[in-house]
């Protein structure tokens, strides 16, 4: 069976306390978009081990006892039965850059197990399995708009439609570090509620609407920054980092035009 794992966005992203436990707790909301990764799941009886994992695409780095998908494999054979498999994943969304691509292809690996081998894990169950992964990993497994609050994995659902818009992703061929980001920000609360802002018209979210970790990450790596404006003079009604970057979105009311930055990877579409 195959899947396409898609990337989100973050609209807004507020690190509001440093948690006992040393993560932050976050206020955010999650937009999925249609940036795709590949991944296929072939039942393999015949093979050596009970998991095998083919890449091709952009190059991951690291054992595959810590891959994300291996580690998924592993919780469900503690409540499921599962046959050997061989999982193919063709890498397109790039790593630190805050789409969560990783996240995705765990989240999407564990629901379409779920599917092709009918193991009968309800929702929670998923969620319950893909919190532990990371922190991102469970709303991957709702995939829709949503209030993520907490570590970012906790939901509240969110009526919130931007299928009017197109959108452009880019990445400025620069890796964030997730911990190094968090380790930058002084945690606070918003003056203003994220929710008041998203229920706003779009073209105002310009100046209410913001990223905590924009700051520090456009000051270490100004091609962030600068990627943003281009998106802005590009005609872009609304533009932000995503998470802890270092991708940068641009929401527009036509097909965008991004001039020399499509010398970038990136995407371009309608949103979702």
């Amino acid at each position: 069976m195959i899947c396409f794992p898609n990337a989100k966005i973050n609209l807004g992203l507020y690190i509001t306390e440093k948690r006992p436990d040393g993560f932050h707790n976050i206020e955010s909301v999650f937009y999925p978009v249609g940036w795709n990764d590949a991944l296929e799941i072939i039942e393999t009886p015949n093979a050596s081990e009970a998991f095998n994992l083919e890449l091709s695409g952009l190059a991951i780095d690291g054992n595959i006892k810590d891959n994300l998908l291996y580690k998924a494999f592993l919780l469900i054979k503690e409540k499921r039965t599962l046959p050997k498999l061989t999982v193919y994943l063709h890498k397109v969304l790039p790593m630190g850059a805050g789409l969560g691509g990783g996240s995705a292809d765990c989240a999407f690996f564990i629901n379409t197990l779920n599917t092709q081998f009918n193991l009968g894990l309800t929702e929670e169950e998923r969620l319950n399995m893909a919190r532990p992964l990371g922190s991102d990993c469970a709303f991957f497994i709702k995939n829709r708009p949503v209030f993520a609050y907490q570590k970012g994995d906790a939901f509240q659902e969110l009526d919130l439609d931007l299928s009017a818009y197109y959108i452009a992703v880019v990445f400025p061929n620069v890796h964030s570090n997730t911990k190094e980001a968090y380790s930058l920000v002084t945690p606070r609360l918003p003056h203003v509620s994220l929710l008041d802002v998203i229920r706003q018209p779009v073209n105002t979210w310009k100046d209410q609407l913001s990223n905590d970790f924009e700051h520090s990450i456009f000051t270490k790596y100004p091609v962030v920054e600068s990627t943003k404006q281009e998106l802005y003079d590009a005609g872009a009604v609304y533009a932000s980092m995503s998470g802890s970057g270092s991708a940068v979105f641009g929401l527009f009311d036509t097909l965008p035009q991004i001039g020399e930055l499509a010398a970038f990877p990136h995407w371009i579409g309608k949103m979702l």
